[in-house]
């Protein structure tokens, strides 16, 4: 039996190291291979970006690149406007648009902030709507909803233009500026344009004697006639009331009698008012004594 050389080579132990084994199992850990393969670059990356931006001269010259490349960009000839142009307005509502919005041309189509815009030309009392795009030729295109008058609206301050929807379009300064359009007043009438629309188509027959309407305590209607006649007209279904009293005139000639007011408030009891001289006349026929006897 031969004894063992000191030297000779012992065979390699093919188990891993125990530190070897601790990073082979800390690597299968999802959240760590995470770490490694985003986080670490990520961090690497804003730490050195931080570090090279915590000079203000570095930031400073930054900025001005930054800048400079987007006014380079803003200023080039195929984002410039030059020009503006409006459709679907009166020859005066585009001019106080143009004075509304003020813009110097040419201008960047970058610094006109399409939405504000917009808003402010809707600010306009004659305006429904406004859109804005730019077009080909450098020019801004506003396209505009005007609303459109239908009646005037007499309070006491003045006189208003409204649409159909009781939204002031204009002022007026005197009644016949728009001889064409129904004169309505009365707190709240500009609330109830429709209603008054469908009460001037009832009263069609009777429309060259038409002076307006009165919107009485915000509740009902008063149809005023020339010769200081009136209709009054109940709160509730005063279109149908309307149409009653226009079948009598024309069956009765009611409305070219001595009638100053026809009172239709309450339906199952209409009342006429006669003039002070009808009623001295009605009351003689029917054999009423009306005054002194003279001596």
């Amino acid at each position: 039996m031969q004894p063992l050389k000191p030297d000779a080579a012992l065979p390699r132990d093919p188990a891993p190291s125990r530190a070897a084994y601790r990073m082979h199992r800390l690597w299968l850990t999802p959240l760590f291979r995470s770490m490694l393969r985003i986080g670490l670059p990520v961090f690497t990356v804003t730490f050195s970006a931080g570090l090279y931006l915590s000079d203000d001269t570095r930031r400073a010259g930054l900025a001005g690149i930054w800048e400079g490349a987007w006014t380079a960009v803003e200023e080039r000839p195929e984002f410039l406007v030059n020009l503006m142009a409006i459709d679907g307005a009166s020859p005066a509502l585009a001019e106080a648009i143009r004075s509304k919005l003020a813009l110097r041309f040419p201008l960047s189509s970058f610094d006109i902030d399409m939405a504000a815009t917009a808003a402010r030309i809707e600010e306009l009392d004659a305006v429904a709507d406004a859109d804005l795009r730019v077009r080909s030729g450098n020019v801004l295109q506003v396209t505009v909803t005007e609303r459109l008058p239908v009646v005037i609206w007499r309070t006491q301050a003045e006189l208003s233009l409204l649409d159909i929807e009781g939204r002031r379009v204009a002022r007026v300064f005197s009644r016949m500026d728009r001889p064409d359009l129904p004169l309505i007043a009365g707190e709240g009438a500009n609330a109830a344009v429709p209603e008054a629309l469908a009460l001037l188509a009832a009263a069609g027959p009777i429309q060259p004697r038409l002076r307006g309407m009165v919107r009485m305590g915000e509740r009902r209607w008063d149809i005023v006639l020339d010769r200081d006649q009136r209709i009054l007209l109940p709160e509730t279904d005063p279109v149908p009331a309307l149409e009653r009293v226009i079948a009598l005139d024309k069956a009765e000639a009611l409305l070219a009698r001595d009638v100053i007011t026809v009172d239709l408030r309450n339906k199952d009891r209409p009342v006429l008012r006669l003039a002070p001289d009808a009623m001295t006349i009605l009351r003689a026929s029917q054999g009423v004594e009306t005054g002194a006897s003279s001596l």
